[in-house]
């Protein structure tokens, strides 16, 4: 143990004079990271939520055909823009394609008397379904035209003597059981993402450099020559690799503990309990993650001749714990004692009950930890097994 502290300490050390890699792994990356997640969120929910009261003009061909739907989408905020130039649909459809106009309301000349005859009156709506910067206010101004058709049709029935909830045979009352932590899950879920990928940088450096990289510096035969037994000298690196892991995550978590309560998602009925608590309850999670990490790149690290050939196969080893995250997230998978076994997305489960609120269970945090230890040593003991090979130095 003694040695094993040893060369731990040794290559922390050194790893530490490094200061480019040094700063891109425990201070750029964590600290980019939650920036990055934080900004683009608070985007996306400002266009969402903006959108839904700002005022928009559209233009209106044929605006002078149905003066009443135009005074509706008005009530509603939506003005015909004067002087759009626009006069048939094909140029409601180039400019729409152009990109000179989000949405262009062409009403037919003969809406009034279709509407007047009790026919279905046409208002075409044009506009690019790709275009997603425009789909809050294509929604808006569809939902407002889809309002004034169903008041028209109310009218009508009234006006036979008829109870519009006629044609409305089934009445859809929506109860939503979900809390706001709950509905935050939905944003905050790719939480983990972040927090595996700045856990698995914070080390990938070091685990090469240990590894292929002493190898191609021809410095691997002199380190294997001191009194200490290979067991001993990988267990050690690994041990560095895992230092700079949990440091990364430590600080990533810290840096999202501060980013997090700056993100608007009050403004779409959701809540995060996202404290400081909460950060270091999700460090304990993540912590047997640290060691798995550092075996599984030390592991592959050893069948590279160089560094560069390392660099390339761990680029790929570390989007592997992710995969089971993405399956997760499109099957709406839920915490169950069968996934804690499965390491990466058991923790990725359990954070993401950190973040509805709700408590973890001692079993399944039990299975988490116990599993992830278990691959951890398995892959440790095929590093030192790989190791002790003389075709290392080779």
């Amino acid at each position: 143990m003694s040695a094993i502290l040893t060369v731990c300490r040794k290559e922390i050390l050194d790893n530490s004079r490094d200061r480019r890699t040094l700063l891109t792994a425990t201070l750029l990356g964590p600290l980019l990271g939650p920036i990055f997640f934080v900004f683009i969120f608070n985007v996306s929910i400002s266009r969402a939520t903006s959108s839904a009261d700002e005022q928009i003009d559209v233009p209106i061909i044929g605006a002078e055909y149905a003066g009443n739907l135009v005074a509706f989408l008005a009530s509603r905020g939506i003005g015909a823009s004067e002087g759009h130039g626009l006069g048939s649909i094909d140029e409601a459809v180039r400019a729409v394609r152009n990109g000179d106009q989000e949405v262009v309301v062409f009403v037919d000349d003969s809406f009034g008397e279709d509407l007047a005859s009790e026919a279905g009156a046409h208002v075409t709506l044009v506009y690019d379904e790709s275009d997603t910067a425009s789909g809050r206010r294509v929604g808006r101004v569809r939902g407002s035209v889809g309002a004034y058709s169903q008041q028209i049709g109310t009218l009508r029935l009234l006006a036979r003597g008829l109870d519009p909830s006629v044609v409305r045979p089934l009445i859809i009352d929506n109860f939503d059981v979900s809390t706001a932590e709950e509905r935050s899950s939905l944003i905050l879920g790719m939480l983990t993402y972040f927090l595996l990928f700045a856990t698995l940088m914070g080390g990938l450096h070091l685990a090469t450099d240990t590894t292929a990289g002493e190898r191609e510096r021809k410095s691997l035969e002199p380190l294997l020559a001191t009194p200490v037994s290979r067991s001993s000298l990988i267990l050690g690196k690994m041990g560095a690799t895992t230092a700079y892991m949990l440091l990364s995550l430590a600080l990533t978590l810290a840096c999202f503990a501060i980013a997090i309560p700056y993100m608007s998602i009050d403004d779409l009925g959701m809540s995060t309990s996202f404290d400081p608590v909460t950060a270091l309850t999700a460090f304990l999670v993540l912590l047997p993650f640290a060691p798995l990490g550092a075996a599984l790149m030390t592991t592959v690290a050893c069948f590279t001749k160089s560094y560069k050939e390392a660099q390339s196969y761990l680029g790929f080893v570390i989007l592997v714990p992710t995969l089971p995250l993405i399956l997760a997230s499109i099957l709406n998978v839920r915490p169950s004692l069968a996934l804690m076994a499965v390491p990466s997305l058991s923790q990725h489960l359990l954070i993401t009950n950190l973040i509805r609120a709700e408590p973890l269970e001692a079993s399944m945090l039990a299975v988490s930890v116990a599993t992830t230890l278990l691959l951890g040593l398995l892959l440790a003991y095929a590093a030192v097994r790989l190791y002790g090979r003389e075709r290392i130095l080779g």
